[in-house]
């Protein structure tokens, strides 16, 4: 029985899809005003990972993440860079597809982005005046937050504690156009900047930021969505808004389960990463930096998501060990098919599914990353410990193989096998170890010997030199 943690009753509950076999699941995507930081990443990591669990129990996922490609952020880095805001949305959202690819973060069912559905918004929005939750003033539109009955149980604050901090955030002119200081606009007239607007019922303008999501959610995915996703950070007040200015289009319920993921935190003082804070690192840059990106997606993938995340090099270093000790372990069994015969092992099947049972029962308990490694590492233990055996079952070696690899997948890892090597490399590697072995580092030619022969070289050490071949 699966089980997932819901920020609305800040209690696991029992997770049964809407339809049996589909899951509708929309998930906060970036502002596109500039390339992504770890943190975003996080949040992408984290829900892929969910979202190819849903697929590996076999359901299907349609999968909705939004580009937000007009705010105040991005007029403002427009004007900055001396551009156009479709121009910047453009440059980012490319680099956000070309920086999550070596992530291995699967493409969103859709991806839309706010500037496709003006008319949609507006249609929202009027129908909210039509119903008495939002009002026109001075070209801005905002809605009654006080009269959606349940205003901020997403959020679990108190009413009186949001209102003094929601007036304390206004400017006088903003509070003047407002009937309420917890109003919040889901239109925003021109500002006289010039930078980008629609025409409306209202005079020019573009929507605000909360409506969007409202509108492209229930597009794609209905009114009544399984899943909700995105930052702790959006709790309040982005998914609170959300859900009032939606049930109040609708009429209905419109998230199921509301599913948050921790902060990535940096520094000794374990600091929020954001941009705000100006702490971060973009993804774009790590990725120059690091050698295989597979280390940061593992590393991100493998923490249960609603958990905070330590970034530092020591453990973007643990993480790349214990990624390299799964791959030498898939590596090991995977030379004995070579040698392999026709048959299986049953014990050894048999053993190898109890893990795979075990990652089951700890990802079904929301998605406990952690309790799924442990019972990864066993399986790979198990497949080191059959790799040494002397005979291998050519059934039981692809079995074995395979939920290595399905679980990883789950976890968006992938590059477990190693493509043979050109001769040239062999004789490359073989140079190395006869240097080695001149200046007496025996243990760096004994290294190169076990790299060969795990990935099908067998040397033979004659009078005239080493020769080789493969197994």
């Amino acid at each position: 029985m699966m089980k997932t943690f819901n920020t609305m009753s800040l209690e696991k509950e029992t997770f049964t899809p809407i339809n049996e076999k589909t899951i509708n699941m929309y998930v906060c995507g970036p502002t596109v005003y500039n390339y992504i930081h770890i943190g975003n990443a996080r949040s992408a990591i984290a829900f892929d990972t969910i979202r190819r669990y849903f697929e590996y129990r076999g359901y299907e996922v349609n999968y909705v993440s939004n580009f937000t490609d007009v705010d105040d952020k991005m007029i403002a880095a427009a004007s900055e860079q001396g551009i156009t805001v479709p121009e910047l949305a453009d440059k980012y959202i490319d680099a956000f597809n070309e920086d999550t690819a070596p992530l291995n973060i699967k493409p969103a069912t859709v991806r839309p982005r706010a500037t496709e559905h003006i008319p949609e918004i507006i249609e929202f929005v009027e129908d909210l005046i039509k119903k008495g939750y939002a009002y026109e003033s001075e070209g801005d539109v905002y809605f009654r937050a006080k009269k959606f009955k349940g205003y901020g149980i997403l959020a679990h604050q108190d009413l009186a504690e949001m209102e003094s901090n929601a007036a304390g955030r206004l400017d006088d002119g903003e509070l003047a156009r407002k009937e309420d200081p917890m109003d919040f606009a889901v239109w925003k007239g021109e500002n006289g900047d010039g930078a980008i607007a629609w025409n409306s019922p209202w005079g020019k303008g573009r929507p605000g930021w909360h409506i969007e999501c409202s509108v492209m959610s229930t597009k794609y995915l209905g009114n009544h969505l399984d899943i909700h996703g995105g930052g702790i950070d959006l709790a309040f007040p982005h998914h609170t808004n959300e859900i009032a200015q939606t049930e109040a289009h609708t009429g209905e319920k419109f998230v199921e389960k509301w599913l948050h993921n921790g902060f990535v935190t940096v520094g000794d003082e374990n600091e929020k990463m954001s941009k705000s804070l100006g702490n971060f690192t973009t993804v774009h840059e790590l990725l120059q930096q690091i050698d295989d990106p597979m280390v940061l997606r593992f590393f991100m993938a493998t923490t249960q998501y609603r958990r905070p995340i330590a970034y530092s090099q020591k453990n973007m270093d643990l993480a790349a060990r214990n990624l390299e000790r799964i791959r030498t372990g898939y590596r090991n069994l995977q030379f004995r098919l070579g040698s392999a015969v026709a048959g299986s092992d049953a014990d050894i099947e048999a053993k190898a599914q109890e893990k795979v049972d075990a990652f089951i029962e700890a990802m079904d308990d929301d998605f406990n990353a952690q309790n799924a490694m442990t019972a990864v590492y066993e399986l790979i233990e198990l497949a080191n410990l059959y790799s040494q055996a002397e005979e291998v079952k050519t059934d039981t070696v692809n079995f074995v193989l395979k939920q290595i690899k399905d679980l990883m997948n789950v976890f968006g890892v992938d590059g477990l096998e190693q493509a043979p090597l050109l001769d040239a490399d062999v004789d490359a590697l073989i140079k190395e170890r006869d240097a080695a072995r001149e200046t007496s580092n025996f243990a760096r030619s004994d290294e190169i010997r076990d790299e060969l022969a795990s990935r099908g070289i067998i040397l033979e050490d004659t009078p005239q030199g080493t020769r080789w071949r493969r197994a």
